[in-house]
């Protein structure tokens, strides 16, 4: 059963700083080349759903291919909690790194692999 949840997450020197309402039932495993380099499980929210504790002033932001995602990483230790984006219907929505939230045991995670490499 779904169950939306309230997490809190960060990236690895906790300079940047988020939580968000989120459904871990549905988490993906994209095999396009930044996902898969930085071993990214991902779950998708609407941005109303996503709040920037702290960090913002850190963040960095890297744009490839169609340019249409902001993959967000922290300036200090490299890790990306995040990325901006739209959904389909033009909603904003954040991709967030399941890896970078607090108290998710990744392993009890069943991630819904995505050819992202062949789009």
């Amino acid at each position: 059963m779904s169950e939306t949840q309230h997490f809190e997450g960060r990236c690895h020197c906790g300079a940047v700083q988020f939580s968000a309402n989120a459904d871990l039932a549905n988490v993906i495993s994209c095999n396009c080349s930044i996902c898969s380099k930085h071993g990214l499980i991902l779950t998708f929210v609407p941005a109303d759903r996503f709040t920037l504790a702290a960090g913002e002033d850190t963040l960095k932001d890297y744009q490839f291919n169609t340019m249409r995602i902001r993959h967000r990483f922290c300036g200090n230790c490299g890790v990306e909690p995040f990325a901006e984006g739209a959904m389909p219907d033009g909603t904003p929505m954040r991709a967030i790194n399941v890896r970078c939230l607090d108290g998710v045991d990744i392993a009890a995670l069943s991630p819904t692999p995505v050819d992202g490499r062949s789009r």
